[in-house]
């Protein structure tokens, strides 16, 4: 007998997202069936509340993806703050009934979301990241355009998405403080070049994770956030996840 197709769909998605299955253990926040799939971010359940899915910034594609792996199915919901949003969505990681591997994992190794660096808890986000590392490594899903990592060097090309979640690779030329802020700068021009910018109040938050921000000058990274800014473009970094180091010096 042919199982369903949701749930072919579902065990094959969720194969390269296991190492998420014991990351991701947080309080349980209530169970519910998935009544429909509002957007590609947000799921009802037949109880009628709304849930936004934690922890990642879905691509175009994705609502399809979703519906395919949730419609009509039991879920749980785990995280660790179950506060509305400023929508009445509660955010939260989901389940399937029967797995262990949240239903972001599945989007993530599918190529159908990216980690938007949400998630504290220093497992379950390195879990996530390896997701979505995996579906680049084999170009699934929205890695499969050449152009979705952005080149720090290209600030025309970041610059067009603003207002969009984005994925942006450099070496940090310079670090510089002016004020309460502290710039990362990609560029030799610092009015039009690319940059990142982090606020005195998230320094304690990169001390206690062995992060010298000067030590950032002449590295790699990988950074991710929201693209903004009237002359280059900038992303603001609020949470230390948003950076990833890559390679030695």
């Amino acid at each position: 007998m042919k199982q369903p197709i949701t749930l072919l769909v579902a065990l094959l998605a969720a194969m390269p997202a296991a190492a998420a299955a014991g990351a991701c253990r947080f309080e349980p926040q209530g169970e519910g069936r998935v009544a429909g799939i509002v957007d590609a971010r947000t799921i009802r359940l037949d109880d009628g509340r709304e849930v936004r899915l934690a922890g990642i910034e879905p691509a175009a594609t994705a609502t399809r993806a979703l519906a395919g792996l949730l419609n009509g199915r039991a879920v749980s919901l785990r995280g660790t703050d179950d506060t509305p949003d400023r929508y009445g969505r509660q955010p939260a990681l989901v389940f399937l009934a029967d797995s262990e591997t949240p239903v972001q994992a599945m989007l993530l190794a599918q190529g159908e979301a990216l980690v938007s660096a949400e998630i504290g808890d220093k497992d379950c986000a390195a879990a996530l990241l390896e997701a979505e590392a995996g579906a680049r490594r084999a170009r699934k899903g929205t890695w499969a355009d050449a152009a979705a990592i952005k080149n720090a060097e290209s600030p025309d090309d970041i610059l067009a998405g603003i207002g969009r979640f984005m994925v942006v690779e450099g070496r940090v030329l310079s670090v510089r403080q002016a004020g309460a802020t502290t710039y990362l700068n990609f560029g030799r021009n610092w009015t039009w070049g690319f940059a990142v910018t982090i606020s005195r109040r998230m320094l304690p938050a990169f001390d206690a994770a062995g992060i010298a921000l000067k030590s950032l000058e002449n590295r790699r990274i990988r950074v991710r956030g929201w693209i903004e800014g009237n002359t280059g473009p900038r992303i603001e970094v609020l949470r230390v996840g948003q950076i990833e180091l890559l390679g030695a010096k």
